[in-house]
């Protein structure tokens, strides 16, 4: 479900996101914004949800095994 919201910006500044971002796409653009800094992830969830997928999950850790092995076999 969407809600309006009424902003109060600085004329240059909404003149800047018409030119810039179009008339019709600054709700999107500003929501895009904000939503990484007021939407948390619930990441323990998503995590576990991951885990489920066994080829996933091999396919990792062969990943991060060879890149170890690769590691230990630098020169300092």
């Amino acid at each position: 479900m969407q809600k309006k919201l009424t902003l109060t910006v600085d004329e240059e500044v909404y003149e800047g996101l018409r030119k810039t971002i179009g008339p019709r796409k600054i709700s999107k653009f500003i929501e895009e914004l904000v939503r990484p800094h007021v939407v948390r992830p619930d990441l323990e969830s998503a995590y576990a949800e991951m885990a489920k997928d066994k080829k996933r999950e091999k396919e990792a850790k062969d990943w991060a095994e060879v890149t170890f092995k690769d590691i230990g076999n630098e020169k300092a």
